[in-house]
């Protein structure tokens, strides 16, 4: 259990502490490239989802928020502890989620700031990277688990 809870906050430290040197060294909605034509870092104020979705909404983010880690902590709760990938999966939602929940607590808007420079894809942060990679984590255990159960 201990492993986990490292593992949260570590990423949970790393990305407010990313999100406030961010804030203090680039200017709002200047670039700096990182690899050209790649990556790079730019600051912006998401007050939405992806794409700023739901732009301004911030109780709607607040309740699904409080959903989501009622959820996560059930999941793990009730998932056994032989289930390593499943819960790391869970760890990595838990804390993407409290990650930018600080964010919109606190400033009432998320910081993100990298930037993919060869598609149009939303500017991110380390919470969004932990909360995608922790739903791929979960849907290939579930999918893992599905294939051991029918085998």
């Amino acid at each position: 259990m201990l492993i986990y809870i490292v593992l949260a906050a570590v990423i949970v430290l790393g990305d407010q502490l990313l999100k406030s040197w961010i804030v203090a060294h680039v200017a709002f909605a200047a670039t700096q490239p990182v690899i050209p034509n790649v990556l790079s870092l730019t600051y912006v104020q998401n007050d939405g989802a992806a794409w700023s979705i739901l732009a301004g909404q911030q109780w709607f983010f607040y309740l699904v928020t409080i959903v989501a880690l009622g959820v996560i902590g059930y999941l793990f709760y009730t998932s056994d502890r032989t289930e390593k990938f499943y819960r790391i999966g869970l760890t990595l939602l838990l804390a993407g989620t409290l990650g930018n929940f600080i964010d919109r607590l606190h400033l009432k808007y998320v910081v993100d700031m990298f930037q993919i420079e060869f598609i149009n894809f939303p500017i991110f942060n380390v919470a969004d990277v932990a909360l995608t990679v922790g739903v791929i984590c979960v849907f290939i255990a579930i999918l893992l688990k599905e294939k051991v159960t029918h085998d």
